[in-house]
């Protein structure tokens, strides 16, 4: 049996006019899932021409200053992140 967690989808469309040739065009986010049936989602929006990026919406780190661990979206920037020296030097 496959585990349930929680992914978040990346949906880009090809664009010339940015320099990395993609742009985001939505982020979903979606209940707690198993991974087929988030590639069975991401499936989907690839066959409409979409490229997809599938990510596990929370993730797991390290406070730098308690040593504990603690649950943050992927996407959290660096520098606001209990997990990064700049974080704390602020």
């Amino acid at each position: 049996m496959s585990r349930l967690v929680e992914y978040t989808l990346e949906i880009y469309r090809a664009d010339r006019r940015i320099k990395e040739g993609r742009r985001l065009v939505d982020t979903q986010d979606f209940a707690p899932s198993t991974r087929d049936g988030i590639e069975a989602v991401a499936a989907a929006q690839r066959e409409q021409g979409f490229e997809v990026e599938i990510h596990e919406t929370y993730v797991t780190r390290t406070n730098r200053i308690s040593g504990q661990e603690f649950q943050e979206r992927y996407d959290t920037p660096y520098s606001c992140s209990p997990s990064s020296e700049t974080y704390w030097s602020m």
